[in-house]
């Protein structure tokens, strides 16, 4: 296991290939935020930290390939869900290492790559996962991890195949089977609202809204 990793060996996938039902079964990555369609606006936050960029998706194709990188539809049928997302990258990417990122969380932390590599290196994972804090109805805060922000070696493939020809659809149930690094995001100065993701149009307005 290397001590670090290169930000060309790692190929960003971008995560819109959902059915939107939250929001009322709209094309998500095409809804804009700060007047930029959320998939664009994700693969602008996500270009500095890697070496190349895809986007996952099964509508409005030629919408997303507007936006100058490669588009690849689920390798499974009936929107099966992120990891369906996760294995057509994982098919196409070309360099050693896959990051996926949905395109519903704009505001992602700009250095997610650089912390979750090294937390891979230094546990001497396979996969290593982000984490955040997160207040529950009691008011207490505990980190919860954030399993569609994943960083991986691309030898997984054939493990992924196996575990969905199996049925299995629950990115935790598969990266269980491997060696995980847990990386948490909770260090001064990082954004709470990292990872919130924006499931409803309403939702979208107000994170926008709060923007400076």
């Amino acid at each position: 296991m290397t001590d670090t990793i290169s930000p060309e060996d790692i190929t960003g996938l971008v995560l819109a290939g959902g059915r939107g039902q939250r929001m009322g079964g709209i094309d998500k990555g095409l809804q804009n935020f700060n007047g930029i369609p959320l998939a664009l606006h994700t693969l602008m936050r996500l270009q500095p930290q890697v070496g190349h960029l895809m986007i996952n998706a099964n509508r409005n194709l030629s919408a997303y390939e507007a936006f100058g990188v490669p588009v690849w539809p689920d390798a499974l049928a009936d929107f099966a869900g992120p990891l369906a997302g996760f294995m057509a990258g994982l098919e196409q990417c070309e360099t050693p290492y896959l990051l996926t990122v949905p395109c519903d969380t704009p505001l992602f932390a700009t250095d997610l790559a650089s912390r979750l590599a090294a937390g891979l290196c230094q546990q001497g994972a396979d996969i290593a996962m982000a984490a955040a804090p997160e207040t529950g109805r009691d008011g207490i805060s505990s980190l919860r991890t954030q399993p569609v922000f994943c960083l991986m070696r691309i030898d997984l493939l054939e493990s992924l195949v196996r575990f969905t020809h199996g049925g299995g659809r629950k990115i935790d149930a598969w990266t269980a089977q491997h060696p995980t690094a847990v990386v948490a995001f909770d260090q001064p100065g990082d954004d709470p609202q990292a990872f919130f993701n924006a499931n409803t149009l309403a939702e979208l307005h107000a994170l926008e809204a709060q923007q400076p």
